[in-house]
């Protein structure tokens, strides 16, 4: 009863007069499971955010600078000797793990299920991405004797059926033991007029809260902890999409150790000035990455001294930390950027309600809003066709066209 007292009290003390009337209606379990939600979602957090989508947005003054990196093409012989070598070090010792980004849905390719569970027509029979990156990591294993820990961050909405998936295929034949799946955090959906959502199922409505929720969950999950047990010290996080993704780079591990830096980036240069990507850089004086929409066009044509684009880092979302960068960025409340979107919700008269226009807002923290915690990061410059495949659109670039024939190419040429 006291929970119930203490549930109305928040929820009339931030005008959500519509949950309560929810709340009276439902009993057991239903309700039980309202209150626990509501007990645990941070309303002051929540409403500033919203409060924040009515106001101008300021654009300060920032200072952008190009940021220093290395191409692994160009290191000579003994620098990249020298760097596989503390990198193999760090892999053989076990103090090394993995983590997929694959909270997402397949939506964009017409795909309906989890993102990894999408499979890539090549080489006639197919493959699922998650069994793409499953052999990009037993190949590591084969190479330096050691069976890397993998951990695969899904969302509530995914997370069933990624389990289900992954056990059905028998996990690819990665060891089961060495898979560690946890779920992203999410964050309330609210309308314009500052009520949150109802959903299907008598609950407030949620959604994931972008990429950089993964280091909160990380922390949240007890993985963690985990990972510190197990004597980690560096992570990697990429996503489930790239069919060219290195999860075991030695190069880019020893470049970061060697180098003295906690967190570090594989970047591929642009195609051309105007390709709608987010590049590298310093916003005064931190590293980071800045969105396509808000380089200003006179410094995105801007060439160096080398004949080379200035801002023509770009991400491909191939990051890596020490265990301290984890820990020290999961403490702290990263920015959340505004999407307004397209939700459906339940009704005071309990009808499902499916809007044709956007009528909700979703926050998300981006991961790389974590760099400028930090003064300074690696970057090491990559070949585009060695390493970046991703599978995002249905058609076009990025496409699974587009990715099967980089899979290909790149199979067919490092076997023949």
């Amino acid at each position: 009863m006291e929970k119930v007292q203490d549930a109305i009290k928040l929820l009339k003390e931030y005008n959500q007069n519509h949950i309560i009337d929810l709340l009276n209606k439902l009993e057991g379990k239903e309700k039980k499971e309202l209150i626990e939600q509501i007990s645990k979602i941070d309303f002051h957090q929540i409403m500033e955010l919203y409060e924040n989508t009515k106001k101008q947005i300021e654009i300060k003054e920032n200072k952008i600078e190009s940021i220093k990196y290395y191409d692994k093409q160009k290191l000579d012989k003994y620098q990249k000797e020298k760097w596989d070598e503390i990198g193999k070090e760090i892999i053989q010792n076990g103090e090394y793990a993995v983590i997929t980004m694959a909270g997402g849905q397949g939506t964009r390719l017409g795909h309906t299920g989890p993102k990894g569970t999408f499979k890539l027509d090549v080489y006639g029979k197919g493959k699922y991405l998650f069994e793409i990156l499953a052999e990009n990591l037993k190949q590591a294993n084969e190479k330096y004797g050691v069976t890397i820990p993998w951990y695969i961050m899904t969302s509530k909405e995914n997370n069933g059926q990624t389990v289900e998936f992954l056990e059905k295929h028998n996990y690819f034949g990665y060891d089961k033991n060495k898979i560690k799946v946890f779920m992203q955090s999410e964050m309330p959906l609210i309308d314009t007029k500052g009520k949150l959502l109802i959903g299907k199922d008598l609950k407030i409505k949620e959604a994931s809260d972008g990429n950089g929720g993964t280091y909160s969950s990380l922390r949240a999950s007890g993985c963690l902890a985990e990972m510190k047990e197990k004597g980690i010290k560096w992570i990697f996080i990429g996503g489930v999409d790239n069919v060219l993704l290195k999860m075991a780079d030695v190069t880019l591990l020893g470049m970061t150790k060697d180098l003295g830096f906690e967190i570090a980036s594989k970047s591929v240069v642009k195609a051309n000035p105007h390709e709608k990507v987010g590049v590298f850089c310093k916003i005064n004086g931190k590293p980071k990455i800045i969105e396509y929409a808000e380089l200003p066009e006179k410094m995105a044509e801007e060439i160096d001294q080398n004949g080379e684009l200035k801002y023509g880092e770009s991400n491909i979302m191939c990051h890596l930390y020490t265990i301290d960068a984890i820990e020290k960025i999961s403490k702290e409340t990263l920015i959340y950027h505004t999407a307004f979107k397209k939700n459906s919700y339940i009704d005071e008269n309990g009808k499902e309600v499916i809007p044709e226009s956007p009528n909700s807002y979703k926050f998300e923290s981006f991961i790389f809003d974590g760099f400028e915690l930090f003064d300074n990061m690696g970057l090491l410059r990559v070949k585009r066709e060695e390493e970046f495949a991703p599978v995002k659109n249905k058609d076009g670039a990025d496409s699974p066209k587009t990715a099967k024939e980089l899979y290909e190419k790149f199979w067919n040429d490092k076997n023949s």
